[in-house]
């Protein structure tokens, strides 16, 4: 499963390396495109098919090879997703954690492969300190000051987490479940960011719960 992951992270780094050489090789050209992989698939043909923006021949056969290049990220990419599914749908701890509100099938996949059965850790504070979801500190004095998160441990389920922490921040504020009151508080009194990094802090927790005590998650 790590293995999945690993690979399925290192496409999806060279796939945005790709997009963005292409965006500032279009750049030279005074072709500016916005961000967003989208954007590059859509824009290629289109300018491939414009013979008045000014690209030369030569550089319109490197476009293609880039085109086709990128295009075969793609399709690494989604078989890697597409295994990870399958496998995420035979693994019935992973079928538990996709119960908990943000954790979706990669999420979810991560999680259960460095967190395994929840026994290496004595509590779900334990597994957000791994992944540098709680704050440093900084004493001095008989005074505990707190930072900003550690950002220590696997940046990669760091990154899932709070990612899958803002899409439930956003959609928080139109429900009102234990969990959403909780998330429009922090959120009101600390900002979206500062949420959003604290809902993913209690996600890592209750994901440890989960695993650990075999159970599923309940919105109460």
């Amino acid at each position: 499963m790590q293995a999945l992951h690993r690979l399925r992270g290192r496409r999806l780094q060279e796939r945005t390396a790709l997009c963005n050489q292409i965006r500032g090789l279009l750049a030279e050209y005074g072709l500016i495109l916005p961000q967003g992989v989208n954007v590059i698939r859509r824009s290629i043909p289109e300018l491939l098919e414009d013979a008045e923006n000014g690209l030369s021949d030569l550089f319109r056969q490197l476009l293609v090879q880039c085109y086709q290049q990128l295009q075969g990220l793609d399709e690494h990419i989604a078989f890697y997703t597409q295994t990870l599914e399958v496998q995420n749908q035979q693994n019935e701890a992973c079928r538990r954690l996709q119960t908990i509100t943000g954790f979706g099938p990669i999420t979810a996949s991560v999680f259960y492969a460095i967190v395994g059965d929840g026994s290496a850790f004595r509590r779900g504070r334990d597994v957000s300190a791994s992944l540098g979801l709680v704050p440093r500190q900084h004493s001095s004095g008989g005074a505990n000051t707190l930072l900003g998160i550690s950002k220590r441990g696997d940046s990669y389920l760091r990154s899932l987490l709070v990612h899958g922490a803002r899409s439930v921040v956003q959609h928080a504020q139109r429900k009102d479940d234990q969990l959403s009151r909780w998330i429009n508080k922090i959120r009101s009194e600390r900002g979206y960011n500062k949420a959003s990094v604290a809902l993913a802090n209690k996600l890592a927790r209750i994901g440890w719960a989960i695993l650990s005590q075999q159970t599923v998650y309940r919105t109460v």
